[in-house]
C-alpha cells in the first residue's frame, strides 16, 4: 500500500550505492518507438504484492484496468514488477522498462498523468452494528479505540482533534509480501479490538466488499490547513510523450463505465464531482 496509502508520504529507503536500473537491461529497440513507448505491448509497471491494487497473479483492480486498457489498444500486457517504494519510477518507468504506471496520484511531480479515472478519499471505517459520531470533535471519539496507518494523512487530523493518546498506529514502510497494515487494522475493527480506523478507502472497500468484512464506510472530509483527504487517481507516463499521454487519455473517456465496474467490483469508494460517497 506504500506509495498508494501514504500518497503524500515520502518513504525513507536507503539504496545501494549503484541504482537497480543501471543492472537491468534496456528493452529491446525493435519494439519501441522513437519515444521508448513500446509498440507491440502495453507493458505496465506495478507491485508484485500489493492487493487489492496488484499482484503478480493479476489479482488487484490495477490489474484489470490495465487489461482493460491493453484490450482497447489491441496490444498485449506485459509487466514488469517493482516494489513501490523509493526509485520505483526511476527504476521502471524512466529506465524505459515499461510505459504506464498505475493509480498515480494526480499532480505527481515523477511522471506525466493521464486524466483522473477515479476519485476517492481516505475513510473513517467501523463496524456496520457500531456507529460512531458523525464529527470528529465530538467528545464522544476520545473515548473509543481508534486506529491509522501512521505518516498518512489522517494522522493530521487525529493531532488537530485531540484523538492521537486513544490512537494505534500500524506501520506504513512494511515489505507486502509478508504484512498488510491495512488489512490488519480493519480486522482489529471488525473483530472489535478496535472501535474505528482511518485508512485509505480502496483498502477499506476492498475489505468490505471483497473480504466480507462487516464495516460501514464514511469519506473522511479535507479541512482547512490539513492535509488532503481526498485525491483524483491517474495512470503516469514519461514526460515529452503527449501522443501516448492523449491514447491513454481516449481509453479512459471511452472505457470510464468499465473502469467504474471494476472499481466497484473491489468496493472502491468514489467520490462524485462534489466530493460526496455515491453509493456502491
Amino acid at each position: 500500500m506504500r506509495r498508494r496509502a501514504a500518497l503524500a508520504t515520502s518513504l525513507a529507503v536507503l539504496l545501494l550505492a549503484l541504482p537497480v536500473a543501471a543492472l537491468l537491461p534496456a528493452p529491446p529497440a525493435g519494439a519501441q518507438t522513437g519515444d521508448l513507448v513500446a509498440t507491440d505491448a502495453l507493458r505496465v509497471c506495478a507491485d508484485p504484492a500489493n492487493l487489492p491494487f496488484s499482484n503478480e497473479r493479476q489479482e488487484g483492480f490495477e490489474n484489470r484496468i490495465a487489461a482493460l486498457v491493453a484490450k482497447a489498444l489491441d496490444r498485449r500486457l506485459d509487466y514488469v514488477f517493482f516494489p513501490q517504494v523509493q526509485g520505483f519510477v526511476r527504476n521502471t518507468l524512466r529506465a524505459g522498462r515499461c510505459d504506464l504506471v498505475m493509480g498515480t496520484v494526480a499532480g505527481d511531480e515523477l511522471m506525466q498523468n493521464t486524466n483522473p479515472y477515479y476519485h476517492t478519499a481516505y475513510v473513517l471505517a467501523h463496524r456496520t452494528d457500531h456507529p460512531v459520531p458523525e464529527s470528529l470533535d465530538d467528545p464522544a471519539m476520545k473515548a473509543l479505540k481508534l486506529g491509522a496507518i501512521a505518516r498518512t494523512p489522517p494522522t493530521d487530523l487525529l493531532l488537530r482533534h485531540g484523538l492521537v493518546g486513544n490512537t494505534r498506529f500500524f506501520p506504513l514502510a512494511v515489505d507486502t509480501r509478508h504484512d498488510s497494515p491495512g488489512a490488519e487494522l480493519l480486522q482489529a475493527v471488525a473483530d472489535g479490538t478496535l472501535d474505528a480506523a482511518m485508512v485509505w478507502g480502496p483498502i477499506a472497500g476492498y475489505q468490505a466488499r471483497v473480504k466480507g468484512l462487516p464495516l460501514a464506510l464514511r469519506a473522511l472530509p479535507s479541512e482547512p490547513g490539513a492535509a488532503r483527504m481526498d485525491f483524483r487517481i491517474t495512470m503516469g507516463v514519461r514526460g515529452q510523450e503527449a501522443d501516448w499521454r492523449r491514447r491513454i487519455n481516449a481509453v479512459i473517456r471511452e472505457h470510464q463505465a468499465e473502469i467504474d465496474g471494476i472499481l466497484r467490483d473491489y468496493g472502491v469508494p468514489l467520490l462524485d464531482a462534489e466530493g460526496r460517497l455515491q453509493a456502491p
